[in-house]
């Protein structure tokens, strides 16, 4: 797929082009560019995984060769693996960026959340989420959150309004019509940003083969003890699983999208390098979020409900 452009080559007189790829890096920088325009203390979500390294790289293209000019949040669950928190540290490192940590393990231990039955604490995400995001005053938070994922998230612009409350509105989305965002909100309101709302999980995964773009071995296929709940391949941790009766296997494995050890399940594969894995998306029929969260299966409306009330 290719994107015409208004310009024309001066030696041919033939209509510039940009190729899929190009269109969506394009887009995306752009947004970038307008938020750091509109907003003052903008902050990128970075837990590590594929699609907020992705949008990391972007960021940086997009402010080359100045700094970017961003600090990055993550919330850590105390549940998230091992590999991917390694990777997130070497990152920060590399690009001398500062980095916020919203703990959801420090809420527990002050008794401000509760540890869930199922073990699983993506869901205790949004207070440690929200309350960050209020206690430095920021007003856009970028996220890696791509339409194709999930119905909610379907739904969803690009600049996204969150109240006081860090809650979301569906009935207060704003049209943005010829690519222009409307970045307008009140004291204490903040916009969350989705630079790749547009892309696929195809896309994702073309795009950091293009750019060589560095990635956790946990996105590729390796061997790791596992054990099924659910229909998934979850690892065994100090987060509660195996329970009695569920039997830990060693199986070759890989991960699509990357959350709490806790209810993000390992799909089995033998893809070890990048056009492998390129090759079996091609071929799925099931979304990443579909085939491999738990936390999304919960109910029907799952993830909208935790939007409304702050998640991402």
């Amino acid at each position: 797929m290719t994107t015409t452009v208004a310009a024309v080559s001066g030696e041919t007189g033939t209509p510039y082009t940009l190729s899929h790829l190009d269109a969506l890096e394009s887009e995306a920088v752009h947004i970038f560019r307008e938020v750091a325009g509109e907003f003052e203390r903008p902050v990128v979500l970075f837990s590590g995984g594929k699609d907020s390294i992705v949008m990391l790289h972007l960021a940086l293209k997009a402010f080359a060769p100045a700094a970017v000019p961003f600090s990055l949040l993550h919330v850590d669950t105390g549940h998230n693996f091992p590999e991917v928190l390694d990777y997130r540290d070497r990152t920060v490192a590399r690009h001398g960026l500062r980095l916020h940590v919203a703990s959801v393990q420090d809420y527990i231990d002050r008794g401000v959340l509760r540890e869930r039955p199922d073990g699983t604490r993506n869901p205790l995400q949004t207070v440690p989420l929200t309350e960050k995001i209020q206690a430095e005053k920021f007003d856009a938070v970028f996220g890696g959150g791509r339409r194709d994922e999930e119905k909610a998230r379907a739904k969803e612009r690009v600049f996204s309004l969150r109240d006081e409350f860090s809650q979301w509105d569906p009935r207060r989305q704003r049209p943005e019509l010829w690519n222009l965002y409307n970045g307008r909100h009140a004291p204490g309101e903040h916009v969350r940003v989705f630079p790749l709302s547009n892309w696929t999980e195809l896309d994702v995964w073309q795009y950091i083969a293009r750019e060589g773009i560095e990635l956790p071995e946990i996105y590729f296929a390796h061997e790791r003890e596992v054990f099924r709940r659910a229909g998934m391949w979850l690892t065994a941790g100090e987060w509660g699983g195996p329970k009695d009766g569920e039997t830990v296997e060693k199986r070759l494995v890989r991960y699509r999208t990357v959350g709490d050890m806790s209810c993000t399940g390992a799909v089995d594969s033998d893809a070890t390098t990048l056009d492998a894995v390129i090759t079996e998306i091609a071929a799925s029929r099931l979304t990443e979020r579909g085939a491999t969260r738990a936390d999304d299966k919960m109910s029907e409306a799952a993830m909208e409900d935790r939007k409304r009330e702050g998640y991402f």
